[in-house]
């Protein structure tokens, strides 16, 4: 069965850290190229970091410097660490795995940024 689980998601105050955690299975996870996407409250969905099978990595500018994506192709997992969390990071996070015309998400998980 093909399915992405995020973990990791919660309430943290500014300026706090979280760390999500995507773990797949049933694909072939070390030639997928893998993202964090994440939706805020009236707004579309929007990239935050993509890594690919190779291992380069991508930014959305408003999370550079903040967050990190890593992949453990052993573990088949994708993690994203977030440092310096802002309220407008406020949204659910989406997992993606992507290769060719395939395109697979997960069920987001909530992170909420407030004091």
């Amino acid at each position: 069965q093909v399915q992405l689980v995020e973990s990791g998601g919660g309430l943290v105050q500014p300026g706090g850290s979280l760390r999500l955690s995507c773990a797949a299975s049933g694909i072939i996870f070390r030639i997928y190229a893998m993202g964090w996407y994440r939706q805020a409250p009236g707004k579309q969905r929007e990239l935050v970091a993509t890594i690919t099978s190779g291992g380069s990595t991508n930014y959305a500018d408003p999370v550079k410097g903040r967050f990190t994506i890593s992949r453990d192709n052993a573990k088949n997992t994708v993690d994203l660490q977030m440092n310096s969390l802002k309220s407008e990071d406020t949204a659910v996070y989406y997992c993606n795995a992507n290769v060719r015309h395939i395109d697979l998400w997960g069920q987001g998980t909530q992170v909420t940024v407030s004091s």
